[in-house]
């Protein structure tokens, strides 16, 4: 469903850029309070995968039914319901993974799940493209795939009931109110990450901008099945690298990754340029998304890993909806190169400003031998 909605707002509901920008930062701007509550919550139960297993709920009630709404309220009602799903399950899962990971393994372990989450973001794109080609004479395709999209999640809420398993962890200290005192180190990455996010706008906008390439509607999903491919195939190999050099160097590597790809977007002009930078798209998730949280992990002791995940997912949420309003407005006002300039530029500042914290603070995370 990913690889179409931009499209389906902006073809069929004819909704400007700038509102797509909005919609899409809902998803997890607007509700971003339930991560920080979500992550909470699981801490202080003890408990993550019933909260995981509420979040993915919300996002299976909530996906289907924009086939049936499509007013401006409705749909930005349906996309915010759908972020607070996402925002629901996102820490306690994070927390879940790290619960189950030692620290010399943990970059493997978070990108064993960023692997496994993405090979369903490859076999998606190509199912739909099947569907597009089955259905490219209906004028109802995209009414059709909203609630196909929805059956995936089933298989979803089965792995959860009857394999996922909860690790029990315990407090270290007396049992205490709920606090946002963690590692001053923590809140530091975080500015630096929050600082990136600013110009890391929804992925919305590199698939119109495929479009906007020249990319078919029908082309589309194999662009963005090429795109999680790359990230599956890459997270295991990187998420492991981060245990032997560190979490930061990779880090580092993957926002330079990411740099070169907007600036690639923003200079393109030829329908190839946006199959080949899509792919290598890939490789800034696949360094980034997995080894970040890991990193989180190694700052943050195991009772207060759902709190601290909480807030890194709150404030990351928060700044997307700006950041997606930013690149909207940029696209309508300028051009649509300027969005992906403006990434470009930030997510340099970024690299600059993590290597410059590396530094100050000594941060080392890869195992002693």
């Amino acid at each position: 469903m990913v690889p179409i909605l931009p499209l389906y707002l902006a073809n069929v509901l004819n909704f400007d850029k700038s509102f797509i920008g909005l919609t899409e930062g809902l998803v997890t701007s607007g509700a971003s309070i339930f991560r920080l509550v979500a992550g909470i919550l699981s801490d202080k139960l003890k408990s993550r995968k019933f909260i995981v297993f509420t979040g993915y709920f919300l996002s299976f009630v909530s996906r289907p039914l924009l086939a049936l709404f499509t007013t401006l309220g409705a749909v930005s009602a349906l996309r915010f319901i759908d972020g607070v799903g996402k925002g629901v399950k996102d820490s306690p899962k994070d927390a879940l993974i790290a619960d189950s990971t030692q620290t010399e393994n943990r970059g493997k372990g978070f990108g064993i799940a960023r692997m496994l989450d993405t090979l369903g973001s490859v076999v998606g794109p190509l199912f739909l493209f099947a569907l597009l080609f089955l259905l490219k004479n209906n004028s109802l395709k995209y009414h059709y795939i909203f609630f196909i999209a929805a059956i995936p999640l089933i298989f979803t809420f089965l792995i959860l009931i009857f394999f996922v398993k909860e690790t029990s962890f315990k407090k270290t200290g007396s049992e205490q109110g709920f606090s946002f005192k963690l590692s001053p180190k923590f809140y530091m990455f975080l500015l630096i990450v929050s600082i990136f996010t600013l110009g890391n706008s929804s992925d919305a906008f590199l698939i119109l901008r495929a479009q906007n390439l020249g990319v078919g509607l029908l082309s589309i999903p194999l662009v963005y099945a090429l795109f999680n491919f790359t990230y599956a195939s890459f997270s295991v190999p990187l998420g492991s690298l981060s245990d032997k050099i560190g979490r930061e160097k990779v880090i580092i590597l993957g926002w330079f990754a990411y740099a070169l790809s907007y600036l690639g977007f923003a200079l393109a002009n030829k329908i190839i340029h946006a199959w080949l930078l899509f792919a290598f798209y890939g490789i800034y998730y696949a360094t980034t998304t997995g080894v970040a949280k890991a990193f989180v992990a190694d700052l943050i002791t195991s009772e207060n890993r759902g709190t601290a995940y909480g807030i890194y997912n709150t404030v990351l949420g928060l700044i997307t909806l700006p950041a997606s309003l930013i690149a909207g407005i940029l696209w309508d006002r300028i051009n649509p190169s300027a969005p992906f300039l403006f990434g470009a530029f930030i997510a340099a500042l970024s690299t600059l400003l993590l290597f410059i914290f590396i530094k100050m603070f000594k941060i080392k995370t890869e195992p002693s031998l």
